[in-house]
């Protein structure tokens, strides 16, 4: 499993609006500065992270985006998920149902479907917060 450059780019842009946490509205720009990440390539991941309420933004004059909670309410986990679709490792378990004509007998489901369980058990327990301790906390599986 590889994490796409949207994927990575909107935990830097939460991690940096969980650093300003409490100071207002963000401005766009000042967030992709400071992430050496293109505004234009930002506007694409914005609403993605407003419209499932991740983020409140705001336009006109001193206007932004800032977080929509507290940065330890916010696991990682979800904005992959936000971002990237599911983690799953493999198509079969990319649906709801399993519709592979050969999970009855797959030898290697088993062993995708626990790897599946640990990707999301380990990316949701790491919080915003915890990415912002120093060092970070992760944990442990």
């Amino acid at each position: 499993m590889m994490i796409s450059t949207k994927g990575r780019y909107a935990l830097r842009v939460m991690l940096d609006l969980a650093e300003n946490y409490g100071n207002g509205y963000i401005p766009m720009k000042e967030v992709a500065k400071r992430q050496n990440i293109s505004l234009k390539y930002l506007e694409r991941i914005l609403p993605v992270l407003t419209k499932n309420k991740m983020l409140e933004g705001l336009q006109g004059k001193g206007g932004g985006y800032r977080l929509a909670a507290e940065p330890g309410s916010y696991r990682i986990g979800d904005i992959l998920r936000l971002t990237e679709g599911k983690l799953a490792p493999v198509a079969c378990l990319s649906c709801e149902t399993n519709e592979c004509e050969r999970a009855s007998s797959c030898k290697t489901l088993p062993m995708w479907t626990e790897f599946y369980r640990l990707t999301n058990e380990y990316f949701d327990g790491i919080t915003l917060a915890d990415l912002m301790e120093n060092p970070p906390a992760f944990p442990t599986l």
